[in-house]
């Protein structure tokens, strides 16, 4: 009996040194794998006890792990759309087979690395048959509430290089002196002109003509203008027309002291903003805040448009797209916009080195790792994303070779015991001679 224990460890021990030689060559097989997460492979003793006197061998048994907490170095590339993990998140993706046959998926895998290209259709996916997944944005760019526990929400990300986008103009900030000595009573009535150029719903190219008509008393200062606001998509029609008076004070010399609206929009003296509405859609313009100073103001005798800040844009072709540490897919058009179109989540589980590995450098959840929750890159414990990069291998090449030659000792010295309980048993063959 004891004997023959000794024969199953011995098998047992060139089983177990067998596994871990298979663990070893995989990681060395995968020491130029970008992402790969190396295999550790455990020895457990198998005690059986003694009976009577006389001890069993129990043997050993080998139990393998893939250490997916543990992550390798982070090298640099020339692709915008090559990312990797700065900390311990793992980034969404899906089987592209999938999305080419549903346009959507089933199963949401997991990766620390991934090299994302566009393909004929727009979707990033990587030369393995990874898709990429996102939250998509909202038209302007904002980001809605998506939920953080689920895969519900997440789409591949799709890019459309033949998109055009133009931004319509919604406000306009005004940073204009007006000559204090037009509104005395020696000046010759002159109009100040200005003309602003804008973006309609359809891009186009429009204007704001602005007139301001001073006030000339018969004595002294008015310290008042007439705001007059034509827009050239109207036919030159008035859009707004104000009354805005500027105060002489000693502390608050040139500011704005009233603002009365003959046609147009009501000024807000909270924003110091009024919204004249044009052919296509209304327009907030800043005047200024009264009492305050930035905006119109009247001082001394220059007509100085110092400052014209607008937003919108004329239409322009998507150029190329980029994703910032905090997961944000910005494109970037040739009129200089920039726009977010997706959000790239980060995963983070209790037990990460507890999910199921499957092919590509992807993993599933399982009820081993817990549950995931979806964490804006940036913040929690995830990390952040890092653009134009991959993560390499954690094999260690010198690590491994090490352990392969304990490997190799601790193989033969087991086979040594099949030798040994051999030449035993024929000894006992030949009492019987």
């Amino acid at each position: 009996m004891t004997i023959s224990s000794s024969l199953n460890a011995g098998v047992a021990g060139l089983f177990t040194n067998a596994t871990r030689l298979a663990a070893i060559a995989d990681n060395i097989a995968n020491s130029s794998t970008y992402g790969y997460k190396r295999v550790e492979t455990d020895f457990h003793s198998m005690v059986i006890g003694e009976n009577g006197g006389t001890y069993s061998a129990g043997g050993v048994r080998a139990t393998t792990q893939r250490l997916i907490d543990q992550r390798g170095s982070i090298i640099g590339t020339s692709n915008a759309t090559d990312i990797a993990v700065r900390g311990r998140g793992m980034v969404p993706v899906a089987a592209a087979y999938e999305v080419e046959s549903t346009g959507t998926f089933n199963e949401m895998m997991l990766t620390t690395s991934g090299s994302f290209r566009t393909d004929a259709e727009g979707y990033l996916r990587s030369e393995s048959g990874l898709m990429l997944l996102g939250w998509p944005a909202n038209d302007d760019g904002s980001m809605p509430t998506y939920p953080r526990d689920t895969q519900v929400g997440l789409e591949p990300v799709r890019l459309n290089t033949n998109l055009f986008l133009g931004e319509p103009t919604t406000s306009i900030e005004l940073g204009i002196n007006l000559p204090a000595t037009a509104t005395e009573s020696t000046g010759d009535g002159s109009s100040e002109s200005l003309s602003i150029e804008y973006f309609d719903n359809l891009g186009k190219s429009q204007n704001l003509d602005i007139e301001f008509a001073p006030t000339v008393p018969g004595t002294g200062a008015s310290n008042e203008w007439t705001m007059i606001v034509t827009d050239t998509a109207s036919g030159g029609a008035t859009v707004g027309q104000y009354t805005i008076t500027f105060t002489d004070s000693a502390t608050a010399g040139g500011t704005i002291a009233s603002v009365a609206t003959t046609t147009g929009g009501t000024y807000d003296p909270v924003a110091g903003s009024v919204i004249v509405t044009v052919a296509g859609g209304p327009i907030e313009i800043d005047i200024g805040v009264i009492g305050q100073a930035g905006g119109i103001s009247q001082l001394s005798d220059d007509f100085a448009p110092v400052s014209i800040v607008k937003d919108g844009s004329a239409v322009g072709n998507l150029t190329s797209v980029e994703i910032d540490a905090s997961g944000f897919l910005q494109a970037f058009y040739d009129t200089g916009v920039r726009r977010t179109v997706y959000q790239i989540p980060l995963a983070d589980m209790p037990n990460p080195n507890g999910m199921i590995s499957l092919d590509y450098q992807t993993f599933k959840p399982s009820l081993e790792s817990g549950s995931y929750f979806l964490w804006n890159a940036g913040d929690g414990p995830t990390g952040e994303i890092v653009a134009f990069a991959r993560e390499e291998s954690a094999t260690d090449v010198a690590a491994e070779l090490t352990e392969m030659i304990q490997t190799q000792r601790a193989y033969s010295t087991n086979a040594k015991v099949f030798q040994t309980v051999d030449e035993m048993l024929q000894e006992t063959t030949n009492i019987k001679r």
